[in-house]
């Protein structure tokens, strides 16, 4: 056999997962670069799910989109927004097409991120400093959280009942806040512990203030200053913490990484990398199909509550669109088909021994689908059907999308889940897609822009 002949048996018969940068031309390697300036922006503006879901609502209103509510009317071609609690939104198009044949195509992903939040009774004082009691949200490794600069974002209800937003540490000027850390000159017995316990949440105190109030020489004097100086800005009082959802997260803007500038380095790209370009395609595009781009709070503890994808209120709002088109929503659900857009971990060399390489997603190899999540034998785990999985994999190479599969590490390693078995409960196909994700997690996250504009490439197909 010809050294030609060989090479295109090798061609046909086997499997290479292929680096995007690699395969794009030069005018893709354009846009793959300016989608993400866009990202970058929007990852600034938007580091908790209160600001994701604002900044989705303006950018969806900037496009013609126009809110929608339960019972409203709704036509093909009409452009819109849904809106729960402010802290999750789902953005729609409503297609041509017969819904009770062709059903939804739905994009979810989860706008919140694992972060610090501020106790209900958390100031106080001691050493001469200021710190507010917290509780960690998420699963984070706590000691990544100590020393670092950090911003706070959220918001207070006065005892009046006003609304007051803080966003305070991200601008030039702004004051930022910190955690404390041990100094390895006296952090010997602490540096013995196991990793979980370096440091405790009940040590993740942020601290906030280390003025005392002038003229005021008993103890408390640097928390009543602190008090007095909220009461300026801002017009509460302490009780007001009882009615307020404050978060401390990384004061860091998206940055580029590398001499080639071909990764993103940020806060929260676990899952914004995933929800921005589900709500770009969706504005950016029509389609004969109705399509729903679900942007969801809470997923990081479980989907749980009124904003997290459990809440029937999602499923009210298709059932409700359903009825606006004069289509029996069973109907719908059984031809609905969803891409459950989480992100998965990225093979890191620096710590090959968890991941087994042949079935670990590759950084810059496009996105990537988990067949299944779960942990060990794949428990809490949506197992996509071979069917779907064939169906959608034919949309990507029609659409010439770079994609790869992946798990989440070795079996037995641990594992993760993600909304795609809240979704299928519904009777709806759905399969796991996402960009892959270096140190997912951490107060700062690295992914590949060629991931990130594969994953928006992949919901263009989907939504055709």
């Amino acid at each position: 056999m010809s050294e030609k002949s060989k090479k295109g048996l090798k061609d046909e018969l086997l499997y290479k997962k292929k680096n995007y940068y690699e395969v794009a031309s030069e005018e893709e390697r354009r846009q793959i670069f300016a989608y993400a300036e866009g990202y970058k922006a929007f990852l600034d503006a938007a580091k908790t799910e209160r600001e994701a879901c604002e900044v989705a609502v303006r950018l969806a209103a900037e496009r013609g989109f126009t809110e929608y509510r339960f019972g409203d009317a709704l036509h093909a071609g009409d452009k819109k927004y849904f809106v729960n609690r402010n802290k999750s939104v789902v953005v729609f198009r409503v297609g041509s097409r017969d819904l009770e044949e062709d059903g939804f195509r739905i994009i979810a992903s989860h706008i919140d991120a694992p972060r610090i939040d501020i106790k209900q009774n958390p100031l106080y004082e001691d050493g001469g400093m200021a710190f507010l009691k917290t509780h960690y949200y998420g699963g984070i490794k706590k000691y990544q959280w100590t020393a670092i600069p950090l911003a706070l974002h959220g918001a207070v209800i006065l005892k009046d009942g006003r609304k007051i937003d803080v966003r305070v540490g991200e601008e030039d000027g702004d004051p930022v806040f910190y955690i404390d850390d041990l100094l390895p000159h006296l952090g010997g017995e602490q540096m013995s512990g196991k990793a979980d316990k370096i440091v405790e949440g009940e040590q993740l105190n942020v601290l906030v203030g280390g003025l005392p109030m002038a003229e005021e020489d008993e103890s408390g004097s640097v928390k009543l200053n602190v008090l007095a100086l909220l009461k300026e800005k801002y017009g509460m009082c302490e009780e007001d913490f009882l009615s307020a959802e404050l978060s401390a997260v990384p004061a860091y803007h998206a940055r580029d990484v590398g001499f080639d500038r071909a990764l993103i380095g940020a806060y929260g790209h676990d899952d914004r990398v995933c929800a921005y370009p589900a709500l770009t395609a969706v504005l950016d595009h029509e389609s004969e199909h109705t399509v729903l781009a679900m942007l969801v709070d809470k997923e990081e503890i479980g989907s749980e509550g009124t904003t997290g994808i459990q809440c029937k209120v999602y499923e009210d709002l298709m059932e409700e669109i359903s009825l606006a088109r004069g289509a029996n929503f069973r109907k719908v659900r059984a031809h609905s088909k969803c891409l459950s857009s989480d992100v998965t971990a990225a093979y890191d060399p620096n710590f090959a021994g968890v991941y087994e390489k042949m079935n670990s997603a590759m950084i810059s190899c496009g996105t990537a689908m988990c067949k299944f999540t779960g942990a060990r034998g794949k428990s809490s785990s949506n197992d996509a059907n071979a069917e779907f999985v064939g169906e959608v994999r034919r949309m990507f190479a029609e659409a010439g999308v770079v994609w790869q599969t992946a798990e989440l590490g070795k079996v037995d390693a641990g594992g993760g889940g993600t909304v795609a078995k809240y979704v299928a409960n519904l009777n709806i196909d759905t399969v796991d897609l996402g960009v892959p994700v270096i140190s997912m997690h951490a107060p700062w996250e690295v992914v590949s822009k060629a991931d990130l504009y594969s994953n928006y490439r992949a919901f263009l197909a989907f939504m055709k």
